[in-house]
C-alpha cells in the first residue's frame, strides 16, 4: 500500500509547481530590493548614520544588553519548561482540586497578552504596594505565566498521545501515576513534542524584545537609544537592522544547539531498540 495521501502530481502539475516556485522567488527578491533601494533614497545606508556602530563603546554595551537578553531568555525558557511540566501533570491529575484550578490557570494566562503581564508586573503591583518589581523581574515572571501555559498544552497533548497501554502497563507493575507520568510517559512525550518545544522557545527569546517597554535595557532597548541620536543623523532604521540581526543570529543558534539534541536523543533511541533487538 502507498504511504502517499494525495495523488502524485502530474508533469504539467510539476510543470507548473516549479513556474509557482520561480515566480515567488521573483516576488520575494523583488520586494526586499525595493524596500533596500527606498531605504537607499532616503539615505539609510549613508556614512553618518552608521558611524555610531564602529565606536568601541557602542559595541561593548551591545554586548551587554545581548548578555541581558541572554540572561532573561534563560531564566525565561527554564521557568517556562518547570511551570509547563508542573501545569500538564496537574491537568492529568485524578483529583479535580488539582485538575481544575490548573486548567483555569492555564487558560487565564495563555489568553492574556504578554505585554499587559508585563505591565500588571511592572506598573499594576508597584501601585497596589508590592516593592522590588524590577524590569527584569517584570518581563521574566510575564514570560514564564505566559510561555509556561503555553508549553503545558504542549506536553499534555503530548503525553495524551502516546499509547493508553503504556499508562496501564506502568500502573500495573506498580507504579503510581505520578511516577508513570515522570519516568514513562514525560520523556517519550518530550521526544515526540521537541519540534513544538523548540519553537516556543525561540518565541521566548524573541519576546524578550517586549522588555524594552517597561525599560528593560535589551537588545531592542538600547537600539531604540542608538536611533534616537541626532547628531548621527537619527539612525532608527540602521539601529533596528542591527537589532533584527542580532535576535535572527540568536534565534538560529538556539535552533542548531536544539536541533542537535534533537538529533543526539533519536541517534539515542534508535541505539537502545538496536541493542533491545539484538538481546530479544
Amino acid at each position: 500500500m502507498s504511504a502517499v495521501l494525495f495523488d502524485v502530481p502530474g508533469p504539467k502539475a510539476r510543470t507548473r509547481n516549479v513556474y509557482l516556485n520561480i515566480v515567488t522567488v521573483i516576488v520575494v527578491v523583488g520586494v526586499i530590493a525595493f524596500i533596500l533601494f527606498r531605504f537607499n533614497e532616503s539615505g539609510q545606508f549613508t556614512a553618518k548614520k552608521w558611524e555610531i556602530f564602529t565606536f568601541p563603546r557602542v559595541q561593548e554595551m551591545f554586548l551587554t544588553v545581548i548578555g541581558a537578553t541572554l540572561k532573561a531568555f534563560a531564566v525565561a525558557a527554564v521557568g517556562s519548561l518547570v511551570l509547563g511540566i508542573i501545569l500538564a501533570f496537574g491537568r492529568l491529575a485524578d483529583t479535580k482540586w488539582v485538575r481544575i484550578p490548573c486548567y483555569w490557570f492555564t487558560e487565564l494566562f495563555r489568553a492574556v497578552p504578554l505585554l499587559i503581564l508585563m505591565m500588571i508586573m511592572y506598573y499594576g503591583l508597584p501601585s497596589a504596594g508590592v516593592k522590588g518589581i524590577t524590569p527584569f523581574i517584570a518581563v521574566v515572571v510575564g514570560l514564564i505565566l505566559y510561555n509556561g501555559s503555553v508549553l503545558a498544552e504542549v506536553f499534555r497533548a503530548g503525553i495524551e498521545s502516546l499509547p493508553k497501554g503504556q499508562r496501564e502497563a506502568g500502573l500495573a507493575i506498580g507504579l503510581s501515576n505520578g511516577q508513570v507520568l515522570r519516568t514513562i510517559l514525560l520523556p517519550q512525550a518530550v521526544r515526540a513534542m521537541l519540534p513544538v518545544i523548540i519553537a516556543q522557545l525561540v518565541v521566548i527569546m524573541k519576546d524578550t524584545a517586549l522588555g524594552f517597554l517597561i525599560t528593560y535595557n535589551e537588545i531592542l532597548y538600547y537600539a531604540n537609544f542608538l536611533g534616537s541620536q541626532g547628531q548621527y543623523g537619527s539612525p532608527v532604521v540602521p539601529a533596528l537592522m542591527v537589532a533584527a540581526v542580532i535576535y535572527v543570529g540568536l534565534c538560529l543558534i538556539l535552533s542548531g544547539i536544539a536541533k542537535y539534541t534533537e538529533y543526539k536523543m533519536s541517534s539515542r533511541v534508535k541505539v537502545v531498540k538496536a541493542k533491545a533487538g539484538i538481546a530479544g
